[in-house]
């Protein structure tokens, strides 16, 4: 047993000495200058890259055998020579351990590579330069393997009882990379700067550590962006440091490359910030299969930590998790339990499937929002409005399918939740906001709640609502709404309410729908509830042209008045009864003054079966009436006047509404009259009379010489005044109407008695000039005094 032992160490012995010499001889006396040749002639045969090999080749021994280069370059075929290489590097190394040679094995210890850059390029046509290269390796893909063997100063590993190659290198070093890529066609360069990869163990059986940083930049343009900028001094639009680390496991043998345990983690500065935006990427495994063109992430999740305008003063944490399977070949991917969670609530998950990515993307899917406060996240982006209520947006959840592309999304079966009140429908939009599609149904919604709060009432005198909807804007005043949104914003709205509360207004069975395209927005219907009666609309918006022009014809159905008026903080009403109304207006601008100044129209009105509270209209005037006649009356009155019917046809030019038939019916009295009023300055003039008519059901009895008096009243002033100093008996105007009265009595008087005593004298003379003659002269006399 001990010979065979040392028979054994000598036989390792020898075969020690014999390698070591063959290193030496090697490394001494063969001069690695003399490979250049057949390197450039291989690289140039297998990828028809010119290799240039400007530093020296050399060979490194003991603790490592290895080879060296220095300075070089590979250019394409057409390559321009001022042109930069399509690839380069500083220097090259490659070592093998000592120790394995002893065991007749060859083990790559370690693989560096410094000052490495790669310049890709794709044309306007989408074309890249590397295109050619990588179709000539695929060719001689069989050949590669072989290339270098002519060449090998030791045995041929492929030949039987040669060294073995252990394809297990300990350590992987690229250092100071550099890859550009300059697209003609997307007008942006990408650029890969500071490039480190580093890897132990490399394996192509198994997995090994990996890891990687470096910085990359975008930039919008191919050049300098301003005069006398140079390509260097250019701004990028997005700079991120990246750093990847993993453990990869490479499977050449079936292209199915996998990373497990991946963590990405990104610091990335967007143009025109100061601080960057921090984002983590970790996933149990990602698999990327070239054969079958298929990407594959296991349960993965993105930490963002987000710091913009939009989001506040402070970084705003967001969690992403997600699954995703893609057949990127296809162009199809599926995103499988996607939840988004952050701050104040928020928790959004749902699926997406992923069509035509390598063409025009689409995706559908579903989506379900927790209920959250929207009221905090707009007052975190410093976007929370002026709001009646501390309470709106508090609740806001939605659950619907959702389908859509880059440029628009659509929420179809979408049912929306929004404090106490549920919507059902759709709703789509264009992310550019040119398009606007809504279709929902709701129980209610209180619209006061989530607009601003009613300013104070300068006018508590006036009319409720009237005084501050047409109170006048100065010049400057700001829009009523924004035209150029308008002007590019097509939409098709739908919108179905059991109630609607809004300008303090109750609104039942509400229904709405609007049709816009080119600037033009049409109201196309809209019907609701209101106190008892009915509302109903059409109208235009044209926003194409320099000025808002507006059409409207609103319709009025039975709605009670002294409901409205109460609801309006008149209480009690002033005036009841069934109000009917119907016009035709237009306007143009957009402000408050300019709309009213521009407004043009008429407008029909008609008040059936009310009363005026007390008052009572017909007593004032029966016991005026009984007061010229020397009387008293006797009847017991009303504390109200109750009227058969009010009539008004108001015609409307450049902001000023005239009328002159109005027209009020009481049982046995008629009030007529006319005026106008300025919308603008909001005064009134306007002068009326009543008579008193035989009507069955008459007031009172009126002497018939008064049923043709008008009683004049006279009414002028400011909307915003008091309304008790608005209207007065005309006392002027009536004693001329019964000096007309009188005098038309007298006139009477003196008729009838001159015919009396020309009929006795005309009689006489009949007889004397006979019946015939008389007839004539008589008639003619008289007309002397008609």
């Amino acid at each position: 047993m001990k010979r065979l032992v040392r028979t054994l160490l000598a036989v390792v012995g020898v075969l020690a000495l014999v390698t070591v010499g063959a290193v030496v001889y090697v490394t001494t006396f063969f001069n690695p200058e003399d490979m250049k040749p057949r390197l450039v002639s291989v690289v140039k045969e297998h990828t028809g890259l010119e290799l240039s090999l400007e530093g020296p080749l050399e060979w490194s021994f003991y603790p490592r055998i290895g080879v060296s280069v220095a300075e070089a370059e590979a250019r394409l075929p057409d390559q321009a020579d001022d042109a930069q290489a399509f690839a380069a590097f500083s220097e090259a190394s490659v070592s093998l351990a000592f120790t394995p040679l002893l065991r007749g094995e060859i083990a790559i210890d370690g693989l560096t590579l410094d000052g490495l850059s790669l310049n890709l390029e794709r044309d306007s046509d989408g074309t890249g330069n590397w295109e050619a290269l990588l179709e000539r390796l695929e060719n001689r893909a069989d050949d590669a393997e072989k290339a270098l063997a002519p060449a090998s100063a030791g045995p041929n590993p492929d030949d039987e009882g040669g060294l073995s190659v252990a394809l297990n290198i300990a350590s992987v070093e690229v250092t100071k990379g550099h890859l550009s890529l300059v697209d003609h066609q997307a007008g942006r360069e990408w650029q890969a700067e500071k490039l480190t990869i580093n890897g132990s163990n490399v394996n192509p059986d198994t997995a090994f550590p990996l890891s990687s940083t470096f910085q990359l930049k975008v930039f919008d343009q191919l050049d300098g962006g301003g005069e006398g900028e140079t390509t260097e001094e250019r701004t990028p639009g997005l700079q991120s440091d990246v750093t990847l680390e993993s453990d990869v496991n490479l499977g050449l043998a079936d292209s199915r490359h996998v990373l497990s345990d991946v963590t990405l983690e990104t610091s990335t500065l967007l143009a025109g910030a100061s601080e960057p935006q921090e984002a983590t990427l970790t996933s149990d495994e990602v698999v990327l299969n070239l054969g079958e063109q298929r990407l594959h992430m296991a349960p993965s999740q993105l930490d963002a930590s987000l710091l913009a305008p939009q989001l506040g003063e402070k970084r705003v944490a967001m969690t992403l998790s997600f699954q995703l399977e893609s057949d990127y070949g296809a162009g199809t991917a599926q995103l499988r339990d996607i939840a988004l969670s952050g701050p104040d609530g928020l928790s959004l998950k749902g699926n997406l499937n992923l069509k035509e990515l390598n063409s025009a993307p689409r995706y559908d899917g579903q989506v379900r929002l927790a209920p959250l406060s929207l009221r905090a996240w707009l007052a975190r982006m410093d976007a929370m409005p002026s709001m009646s209520s501390d309470e709106a947006l508090s609740e806001v959840a939605l659950t619907s399918p959702v389908e859509g592309t880059l440029e628009q999304l659509s929420l179809n079966g979408l049912t929306l939740v929004l404090d106490d009140n549920t919507f059902s429908g759709s709703l789509g939009a264009r992310f550019d906001g040119t398009r606007v599609d809504l279709d929902l149904e709701g129980d209610r919604l209180d619209a006061d709640s989530y607009l601003p709060p009613p300013e104070q009432d300068t006018a508590a005198n006036g009319i409720p609502g009237i005084a501050s909807a047409l109170a006048q804007d100065q010049d400057g005043a700001p829009a009523i709404l924004p035209k150029s949104f308008l002007a590019g914003l097509d939409e098709s709205v739908s919108l179905a309410l059991g109630q609607l509360i809004l300008g303090g207004q109750r609104y039942q069975d509400v229904s709405l729908s609007m049709q816009g395209e080119g600037g033009r927005h049409r109201l196309t219907g809209f019907e609701a509830g209101f106190h008892e009666g009915r509302l109903k609309a059409t109208g235009v918006l044209d926003a194409s042209g320099d000025d808002l022009a507006w059409q409207l014809a609103p319709e009025v159905e039975g709605v009670r008045l002294e409901s409205l008026l109460t609801s309006l903080g008149q209480e009690p009403a002033p005036l009841s009864g069934s109000l009917h109304a119907s016009g035709e207006l237009t306007t143009r601008g957009n402000a408050r003054h300019e709309l009213t100044r521009h407004l043009n129209g008429t407008l029909d009105t008609r008040i059936n079966e009310g009363s005026i509270p007390r008052a009572n209209i017909s007593r004032q005037l029966c016991t005026a009436v009984a007061r010229l006649e020397g009387e008293q009356t006797t009847r017991e009155w009303s504390e109200n006047t109750r009227f058969e019917n009010i009539s008004a046809r108001f015609t409307i030019r450049d902001g000023v509404a005239q009328n002159d038939d109005l027209l009020i019916t009481l049982p046995g009295i008629e009030v007529s009259g006319g005026g106008q009023l300025d919308l603008g300055s909001q005064r009134f003039d306007a002068d009326g009379a009543a008579r008193f008519v035989d009507t069955a059901d008459a007031a009172c009895s009126v002497n018939r010489r008064l049923e043709k008096v008008p009683f004049p009243v006279r009414c002028e002033g400011s909307l915003e005044g008091d309304s008790s100093q608005w209207c007065g008996f005309d006392a002027d105007a009536f004693k001329a109407n019964l000096g007309e009265l009188v005098a038309e009595e007298a006139r009477s008087r003196v008729n009838e008695e001159v015919e009396e005593r020309l009929g006795k004298e005309l009689e006489r003379l009949d007889e004397r000039i006979g019946e015939e003659a008389g007839k004539e002269l008589r008639d003619a006399v008289r007309g002397l005094f008609n």
